[in-house]
């Protein structure tokens, strides 16, 4: 028998999931098929497309996990089905994290204006440093998946043992897998800084350059001024969100060793579903081809609503 808060977690989950597919599959379509027609795609929209492909497939392993955490307890925590998930999660969202920190560096290099010498260098360089930087993305994602073989022995190790009597060693070997399990988040540290700190440039560039602007004596409606503001809502926005899922990756592992395990990786899951949905409807929203794209969707959906209910009074 569910409880309200499985039902609750279901309910998030699946409205969750709809939308984060919805919002994902409309950026693989818009910049997908501008590719297809005029054979070239700039590298933000190369990095936007694959940023949602692999948010699809993390949120079809999130409703997968969820469910068995609610359906099937045993099963999430242990068996070849778990093991296949985990490979596949930790890949896809090293990858995720490294995708979303190469769109910052790109943004924060094309934007902010700095005088310091190394800043400069890489401005100048900045679609070879972003490309090196998504080669080393898929190298580290790689690596994040081939350290959980170390996870699954130690896992293995205290299963195995479990059973014997021996309570200590089992105890033991138990810690070390739970070790093992919460020190693999730290593969999120390198990206999690180096987006932060391109989060914090940028917005201490784009706040200078508004004051520059007002200093000037331009009015507050002056569209540069407004556009800067509109950037710093968006940036403001993605921090937000990017610490949201942050903290849900300190959740989700530190659930081994919390009370109410149950609730707290449902809690967790439920706030890396929010950034999936959420953050993609950012940049839906602040990317000018895609938002022009989503308001002539929403203008033929509402125009096809409005001609069935003329045709079906």
């Amino acid at each position: 028998m569910l409880g309200l808060a499985e039902y609750v977690f279901l309910v998030l989950s699946l409205a969750q999931f709809g939308l984060g597919l919805l919002a994902n599959g409309f950026i693989g379509l818009v910049n997908g098929s501008g590719w297809f027609k005029s054979k070239r795609i700039s590298l933000s929209d190369f990095i936007i497309t694959s940023l949602a492909l692999s948010r699809i497939v993390l949120l079809w392993l999130l409703l997968v996990d969820g469910a068995l955490i609610v359906f099937s307890p045993k099963d999430h925590d242990s068996g070849v089905v778990m093991q296949a998930i985990d490979v596949f999660w930790m890949f896809m969202n090293h990858l995720n994290i490294w995708l979303v920190t190469c769109l910052d560096v790109l943004y924060c290099l094309k934007i902010a204006s700095f005088s310091h010498p190394a800043f400069l260098w890489l401005k100048w360089r900045v679609s070879r440093v972003v490309m090196w930087m998504l080669l080393g993305a898929l190298l580290l994602s790689c690596s994040s998946a081939v350290s959980l073989i170390g996870e699954f022995k130690a896992y293995a190790d205290f299963s195995r043992i479990n059973g014997t009597g021996n309570a200590t060693e089992h105890i033991r070997k138990k810690r070390r897998y739970k070790l093992l399990h919460v020190l693999g988040t730290l593969w999120n540290l390198p990206p999690s800084v180096v987006s932060m700190a391109s989060y914090f440039l940028l917005i201490l560039s784009l706040g200078r350059h508004t004051r520059q602007i007002q200093h000037m004596g331009a009015s507050s409606r002056d569209p540069s001024t407004e556009a800067h503001k509109r950037a710093m809502k968006i940036i403001l926005s993605f921090l937000f969100l990017f610490l949201l899922y942050f903290l849900a990756f300190l959740i989700i592992p530190s659930s081994y060793f919390l009370p109410k395990t149950k609730t707290v990786m449902m809690t967790g899951e439920t706030i890396a579903m929010l950034y999936l949905t959420g953050h993609s409807f950012i940049l839906i929203l602040g990317n000018t081809k895609l938002k022009q794209a989503f308001v002539e969707l929403l203008r033929q959906l509402l125009c096809l609503a409005l001609i069935l209910r003329f045709l079906n009074p």
